[in-house]
């Protein structure tokens, strides 16, 4: 079991703090996005939503605080659905991608939420 759970660890949080890398080199892009939807303040609420997938990933990976870091996760997901995937404002191939972002996030945050209640969090 503590193989499997070293593995689910390093497939979760690897995916955040793969992702939230990768945002780094998209940060006009992306903050022209929130800017669009509304966001006060588009580029550091961009760069915040950042730092809380890096870290919160890489604390998952590490095995520290991870109770804490999957809260964040979820926080950040939540964020993320509402500023990122609003389908209902797109039509067409566009809006089914959308929509498969906000099917993806709602598993992602159900799994952690699998997690955080069998107590394997740590």
């Amino acid at each position: 079991m503590p193989l499997l759970l070293l593995a689910g660890r390093l497939l979760l949080g690897g995916a955040f703090l793969v992702a939230g890398l990768r945002n780094l080199g998209n940060i006009p892009f992306l903050t022209g996005v929130i800017a669009g939807r509304g966001m006060p303040l588009p580029r550091a609420a961009l760069l915040a939503g950042i730092v809380m997938q890096t870290v919160a990933g890489a604390l998952l990976i590490a095995g520290f605080w991870t109770d804490i870091a999957l809260v964040g996760l979820v926080a950040f997901l939540f964020a993320a659905t509402l500023l990122f995937h609003n389908f209902w404002d797109h039509q067409g191939i566009d809006r089914v991608n959308r929509i498969n972002g906000v099917i993806s996030n709602a598993a992602l945050t159900g799994g952690i939420f699998i997690i955080l209640a069998a107590g394997s969090g740590g």
